[in-house]
């Protein structure tokens, strides 16, 4: 079917693979330099013998075997086999083509979702050029980008990073620019770390309370901390109708979980602390007033890490990571531990593997109860509520997170 020749004369020896394709035409592939050696020129021959059958039994898509060859081969051994009709060569695009068509595309996304598509985007040509050609792109360059964003970025956050660069390749396999996405085998990590985890205590919330410049903000950490609130999107979007003062409970929206059937909000308790302060600011209001919340309505996404910053100062304790994630992860672990997995989820608006993952924490009174040292009933929620708990600046002895663990 094929014949392999070796050119010895010339100023470019190699070697030759003859065939004759449908019309009986004599089709030669050229294997010039000393690159190629006689065992790349056999398993050349095999594979272009595989193809020549399965072009003239009309097969579309090769054995696995042949596949993986082909993938596995140089860029310049797929433009050949391509050059003679063997196979199907993806049209040329350049990096830029590619995140650019991708971008244009996905339509109908939020805001925040092209954010990290933007944010992955600048970090890929922190290490190639919109030049390069798409197909030409080889895992160990995407391994060789992975450990460079190892160097300067969380685990978790380059994770992500892969994430959404992989959306974009198996794009391009879809729509036939590439045969195999370079990223096919690049594990992205880990997106759990658990080192910026920390249990957010009912001391520290009050004294994060006590140092709140306005009411607002006092019912912007009860939101997140007391109801468990994703913030800001859950937090602001709260409006004075979804709360149910006579069945003592609030609906909440949820914007990060509306797209999934019956996943649109959730109905959450109006604990009694969350109560008390929701029931003060609405006092504080004019009646018209329809959002719970209104400072920062200048911005699409408030901006709530700088005076989050100053009222941690104005506590009196320690910095506090990923702040608001961790006062939402702090109450799924009270009304897990306290009500069960059924509600927690429920309540706080998430799956029990995505609270087991990512929100259930290990706190220091757990090892406490399970020295004996506290009451195995006692209600961990209700300590919260001034009426059973007490706490305010004046009795409460600074204490920072390093002097707990110690």
């Amino acid at each position: 079917m094929a014949t392999l020749i070796h050119r010895k004369t010339g100023k470019t020896p190699g070697y030759e693979i003859r065939f004759f394709d449908q019309h009986a035409n004599q089709v030669t592939i050229y294997l010039g330099g000393r690159r190629y050696s006689k065992e790349t020129a056999t398993a050349l021959k095999k594979i272009v013998e595989t193809l020549i059958y399965y072009k003239d039994n009309m097969v579309v898509v090769p054995d696995k075997r042949t596949l993986a060859w082909l993938e596995a081969t140089t860029p310049e051994i797929r433009k050949k086999l391509g050059k003679v009709g063997l196979i199907d060569i993806p049209e040329t695009h350049t990096l830029g083509e590619l995140w650019d068509s991708f971008l244009t595309q996905k339509t109908g996304v939020k805001e925040a979702t092209e954010k990290t598509y933007d944010v992955a985007k600048s970090r890929f040509f922190g290490f190639f050029k919109e030049s390069e050609i798409v197909s030409q792109l080889t895992q160990t360059q995407m391994k060789q980008w992975k450990e460079s964003l190892l160097k300067t970025l969380a685990v978790g956050t380059v994770a992500q990073t892969i994430g959404k660069t992989k959306a974009v390749f198996n794009w391009a396999k879809e729509e036939n620019w590439i045969t195999v996405s370079p990223l096919e085998g690049v594990g992205g990590g880990s997106f759990i770390n658990k080192e910026r985890d920390q249990f957010i205590t009912p001391a520290e919330y009050q004294r994060l309370l006590d140092a709140c410049p306005c009411q607002d903000w006092r019912v912007i950490l009860a939101l997140a901390r007391i109801g468990g609130l994703r913030c800001p999107s859950e937090v602001f979007a709260l409006t004075w109708q979804d709360v149910d003062w006579e069945k003592n409970r609030f609906y909440v929206r949820s914007s990060k979980t509306e797209h999934h059937a019956g996943k649109e909000g959730r109905w959450v308790p109006l604990f009694s602390e969350l109560k008390e302060e929701l029931k003060t600011l609405a006092k504080s209001q004019k009646q018209d007033k329809e959002l719970v919340i209104e400072l920062y309505r200048d911005s699409a996404r408030p901006m709530l890490g700088p005076p989050f910053t100053q009222i941690v100062k104005a506590a009196g304790i320690e910095p506090i990571p990923k702040p608001f994630n961790n006062m939402r992860a702090s109450r799924s672990t009270e009304i897990y531990n306290e009500y069960g997995a059924f509600l927690e989820s429920q309540w706080i608006g998430h799956t029990t593997k995505v609270a087991q993952a990512h929100y259930l924490q290990v706190r220091d009174e757990d090892f406490e109860k399970a020295a004996g040292n506290i009451n195995r009933n006692e209600n961990t929620i209700s300590r919260h509520n001034p009426r059973h708990h007490e706490t305010t600046k004046s009795n409460i002895e600074p204490q920072t997170r390093k002097a707990r663990k110690t």
